[in-house]
């Protein structure tokens, strides 16, 4: 299948990427096909995230989110920041915090739920979005250049035979192709090693996150809240974190 730009992952980027590129075709009164391909079972079932975003992005992207019915809903009323003890715990002054970590003007959502209507707007621009398939292979031309992707076969035994439900995986070709896995995503592991792209670089850092999504009584819900705190249990030379969301309906993400 050939198309003018494959992205891979319907993530915030990817979905954001599509929208914008039918935006500029249609402005230009030009034709692009795009085409989006997900691993998840659905745009969104991959994403975990409770998150505290930032509007501008969405502003220049979708202006009217508002009116088409973003759910981006919660805006944050308060904004706390902790240092953990054995015992208890110091709330530091907002004055003193770096900008990166005022969240004054952003709001609080769930990041699955924005993904499902980035799709549902992606789509009604005439993005084609393909969840449950998985990209499992980069496609080079005869000098090398990335010319799109392959998915994986579906319908798999255990054993690598193929059962009644085989379907052959696909190529999907381009004219560009965007990679937006996320962290350490599989393909993008293949074009590092390919162009060597981590020569004589640092070596990436990662951490491990975790996350929870509690539904508390009304009496402990704050709407709007904000809470992110360092410091006990971990020691000095472990750096982490933990943060509280409260939003929805009585909901705290919790990571």
């Amino acid at each position: 299948m050939e198309f003018d730009v494959v992205i891979v992952g319907a993530g915030p980027a990817g979905l954001a990427a599509a929208i914008r590129l039918k935006q500029l075709a249609t402005e230009a009164g030009s034709e692009l096909s795009v085409v989006v391909v997900e691993k998840g079972s659905a745009v969104g079932a991959h994403i975990v995230s409770g998150a505290v975003i930032d509007p501008k992005g969405l502003n220049r992207l979708i202006p009217d989110w508002k009116e088409k019915g973003a759910p981006v809903e919660m805006a944050v009323k308060d904004d706390r920041f902790l240092f953990l003890t054995k015992s208890g715990s110091i709330r530091l002054p907002n004055i003193i915090m770096p900008p990166l970590m005022s969240n004054h003007g952003n709001y609080i959502v769930s990041l699955g739920a924005l993904c499902i209507w980035l799709g549902e707007q992606a789509a009604e621009l005439g993005v084609e979005v393909y969840p449950g398939f998985a990209a499992s292979e980069v496609l080079y031309d005869e000098n090398n250049a990335v010319v799109g992707i392959a998915t994986g076969d579906m319908g798999v035994g255990r054993d690598g035979q193929p059962t009644e439900s085989f379907v052959r995986g696909m190529e999907l070709r381009g004219k560009y192709t965007f990679f937006a896995e996320g962290a350490r995503g599989s393909l993008t592991k293949q074009l590092v090693e390919e162009f060597k792209l981590s020569e004589g670089r640092d070596p990436q850092k990662y951490g491990i996150g975790l996350k929870e999504l509690w539904q508390v009584k009304p009496e402990n819900h704050k709407p709007g809240l904000v809470q992110h705190s360092f410091g006990w249990p971990l020691d000095d030379r472990t750096g982490g974190g933990s943060f509280l969301y409260h939003y929805g309906d009585n909901l705290v993400s919790v990571g």
